[in-house]
C-alpha cells in the first residue's frame, strides 16, 4: 500500500469527540435554542417569560459559575407542559437550521474528516441537538442530558443525566470506547471540556481548530478535503433571526406595531385597484422589484392565456405576479386556507390530486384568461427548486417562466407545521417586506411539447433555467419529501370535510332559546 492510501485509510478509521456549544458551532450560548422551543411549541407567553427570566440565567452563569443550574431552570421554563411531540418536531424542523447557521468551518473541517467513529457532546437535551447532530454533522453518538416525559407525554422541565458535572461526561464517552480504545482526536473550547473528556483523547484540538497533520500530510502529498457539509433544505418556524436576548426583545417591542401595519397594508391592498400597488408599496414600508418584460395581454378567443409558470417561495406569489402585470391572472392552488381565499384580490381554483380533474380545471381557466401555478407544489425557503411537476406543460405552448423570490427581516410567511392563514399576516408584519419578480423570456416552440418533447423534458428544462436565474440549485425532492422532514407526514388533506357530528342536546337547546329571542 502506498504511503498516500495509508494515510487516507488511517484518516478513515479515526474517531473524534467535539463539544457542540462553542467549538462544532461558533456561539457557546444555548438561550437562543430554548427561546425557539418557547417560542415555537408554546407560544409568545412563554417565550415572553423566558425572556424576563434572562437576567437571572445571565447571573447564574457569568456571575455565580452555575452554568448548568442556569442551564436547567431555561430547560424548565421552555419545556414544562409541553407535548413531547411539540418538542420533537421543534428539533426537527426548526432548530437544525440555526445551529447549520452557526457552524464553525474549521471545526467542522476537523470533525469532518474523521471517517470513525463520531461523537458530539452537548449542555442543551439530546432531543434538541440529535437530529441535527447525526442528518447533518453525521454523528453516530450524541452525549447530553435528557428531558424528562409524565404519563401524559408531557414534559414535565426537568432533566436528568445532566448531573455529576465534568467527570460524568468523561465517564459516558469513556463509556462509548470499548475496550480500553481512546478518540483519535477531541475538539473543544470551554474550560469544562477541556478538563472532562478532552484529556481522554489521543489528539487535542482548541481553537482555532486548525489541525497538523504533519506525518499524514507528508504521507499522503496534499491535505486531506473534509467532506462537504449537508445544507438544511426543508426548515420550519417563523422566526428569521436568531433570538438572542436583544433581538428577542426587538421582536416582542415590534409585535403590536407589526400587527397594526399589517392589517393597514392588507385593507389597502383589498380596497384600491391592484394596477397601482406597486407604485404605493414603497409608501407602505414594502417594495416589488420587477426584472425582465412581462407579456402583453392576450386577444380573446379560445385557449388564449398566459400559462406563467412560477417559483414557489410563499403564498402570495400569485398575487404579486397579478400586481405586476396589473391585470387578471387567476391562481391554481391545492392547501390554501378559506381565510386566504377570502382575503385573496384574484380568483383562485382549488386542485383535487386527480390529475384529470385538474387538466380539466387548469384548460378551462386558460381558457378565460391568463393562470399562474406553481408546479412546484409547495414553499422552500432556501436557494434550492423542488422538482417541477409536468401537468402544465401538457396544457399550453404560451409557458412564461417567472423566477419569484422574496426577503424579509423578522418572519417567514410560510409554514409546515402552524396556521397556513396567518402566512400572508406574517409576511406583511414584516418592517420591510420586498418581492422580486423576475420575467423569462415564453419557451420557444421548439422547447414545449408543440415540438415532440415530452412534458418531463418540458418541465426539467422551465426548472433549470429558474434556477440559473435566481443562482438556485436544482433538487428532486418534492412536496412529501418536505412535509416529512418537518411535519411526519405525507402533506396530503382531505379535500371533503368530515360529517359534522351532531350538536349535544344543550346545544340544540341553546339554538332554540336564541332562535327565540331573536324572532
Amino acid at each position: 500500500m502506498s504511503a498516500s492510501a495509508e494515510a487516507k485509510s488511517r484518516r478513515e478509521r479515526r474517531s473524534v469527540v467535539a463539544e457542540l456549544e462553542g467549538a462544532l458551532l461558533r456561539d457557546a450560548a444555548t438561550f437562543p435554542y430554548f427561546m425557539l422551543v418557547a417560542f415555537e411549541a408554546s407560544g409568545l407567553p412563554r417565550f415572553t417569560a423566558l425572556l424576563a427570566l434572562w437576567p437571572l440565567l445571565w447571573a447564574l452563569e457569568r456571575a455565580l459559575g452555575r452554568g448548568d443550574l442556569a442551564l436547567r431552570a431555561a430547560a424548565f421554563v421552555a419545556t414544562a407542559g409541553v407535548p413531547r411531540a411539540e418538542v420533537e418536531a421543534v428539533a426537527r424542523a426548526v432548530l437544525p437550521k440555526f445551529m447549520a447557521d452557526d457552524v464553525d468551518p474549521a471545526a467542522w473541517a476537523a470533525f469532518g474528516s474523521c471517517g470513525g467513529r463520531r461523537v458530539v457532546v452537548t449542555r442543551m437535551p439530546r432531543v434538541m441537538v440529535e437530529r441535527f447532530a447525526r442528518e447533518h454533522l453525521g454523528a453516530h453518538e450524541v452525549v447530553g442530558c435528557d428531558l424528562e416525559y409524565s404519563r401524559l407525554r408531557r414534559s414535565t422541565g426537568f432533566v436528568r443525566g445532566g448531573g455529576g458535572g465534568e467527570r460524568a461526561v468523561a465517564e459516558r464517552v469513556r463509556a462509548l470506547f470499548a475496550d480500553g480504545d481512546r478518540p483519535d482526536v477531541g475538539i473543544a473550547r470551554s474550560e469544562s471540556a477541556t478538563r472532562s473528556f478532552l484529556p481522554f483523547c489521543k489528539k487535542q484540538l482548541r481553537p482555532p481548530f486548525c489541525e497538523d497533520d504533519g506525518d499524514d500530510v507528508a504521507a499522503a502529498g496534499e491535505q486531506h478535503k473534509c467532506p462537504p457539509f449537508r445544507p438544511v433544505i426543508f426548515h420550519d418556524g417563523r422566526l428569521v433571526c436568531r433570538p438572542t436576548p436583544l433581538m428577542s426583545l426587538v421582536i416582542l417591542l415590534w409585535l403590536p406595531l407589526g400587527a397594526l401595519v399589517a392589517f393597514v397594508r392588507i385593507a389597502v391592498g383589498i380596497s384600491v385597484p391592484i394596477q397601482i400597488i406597486p407604485r404605493i408599496a414603497p409608501y407602505f414600508g414594502g417594495a416589488v422589484v420587477v426584472h425582465g418584460a412581462p407579456p402583453p395581454a392576450a386577444a380573446s378567443g379560445p385557449a388564449s392565456g398566459v400559462l406563467f409558470v412560477c417559483t414557489h417561495r410563499t403564498l402570495m406569489d400569485p398575487v404579486v405576479l397579478a400586481t405586476v402585470l396589473g391585470r387578471r391572472v387567476a391562481a391554481v392552488t391545492y392547501s390554501i386556507s378559506r381565510l386566504s381565499e377570502v382575503l385573496s384580490p384574484i380568483p383562485t381554483v382549488r386542485l383535487t390530486r386527480d390529475r384529470g380533474v385538474d387538466a380539466a380545471q387548469m384548460r378551462a381557466e386558460l381558457s378565460r384568461g391568463d393562470v399562474a401555478v406553481c408546479p412546484e407544489g409547495t414553499t422552500c425557503r432556501e436557494p434550492f427548486l423542488l422538482r417541477f411537476s409536468a401537468l402544465f406543460a401538457e396544457l399550453s405552448d404560451r409557458i412564461v417562466p417567472v423566477a419569484m423570490n422574496y426577503r424579509v427581516g423578522l418572519f417567514h410567511p410560510t409554514t409546515a407545521r402552524g396556521w397556513k392563514a396567518m402566512d400572508p399576516i406574517f409576511f406583511f408584519m414584516n418592517p420591510r417586506p420586498v418581492y422580486e419578480v423576475t420575467f423569462l423570456n415564453q419557451l420557444p416552440a421548439e422547447e414545449t411539447c408543440a415540438a415532440g418533447k415530452s412534458a418531463v423534458d418540458v418541465a426539467n428544462y422551465v426548472q433549470r433555467i429558474l434556477a440559473a436565474k435566481l443562482g438556485f440549485e436544482c433538487t428532486t425532492f418534492t412536496r412529501k419529501d418536505k412535509y416529512r422532514v418537518l411535519a411526519g407526514n405525507d402533506g396530503i388533506v382531505n379535500v371533503k370535510p368530515p360529517p359534522a357530528a351532531d350538536p349535544a342536546p344543550w346545544q340544540r337547546r341553546l339554538k332554540e332559546v336564541l332562535g327565540f329571542l331573536l324572532h
